[in-house]
């Protein structure tokens, strides 16, 4: 009984470390497709980074991390003001990239 409780909690933990993060900033200053281009290029050059969305119309960048990964916000702040573009929120949420793709489509 008790090496299936440690068994359970094992695999629980490794479930919840392999899963891949969210982050979602907000980001002011997008303007144009090219700025798009231009941080989704940015963001992807992180080995951690998995995938990337950008939404002109909602200033939203969203990164998706690499199971087992993470980016620290002090790294993707200064990657965006560094290409000057001015980060006001960063938050790491449930949503998938394929969430917010879907949400930002119905928006």
């Amino acid at each position: 009984m008790k090496k299936q409780f440690l068994v359970a909690i094992a695999l629980t933990f490794a479930t919840f470390v392999s899963n891949a993060a969210t982050i979602e900033l907000k980001v002011y200053g997008l303007v144009c497709g090219f700025c798009a281009q231009g941080i989704e290029k940015t963001l992807r050059k992180n080995p951690a980074t998995a995938d990337v969305v950008v939404s002109l119309e909602h200033q939203l960048v969203a990164v998706g991390t690499k199971d087992g990964t993470d980016i620290k916000d002090e790294e993707l702040t200064k990657a965006l003001t560094d290409a000057g573009y001015d980060v006001k929120g960063i938050a790491r949420t449930e949503r998938s990239i394929a969430e917010i793709r879907e949400s930002l489509k119905a928006k």
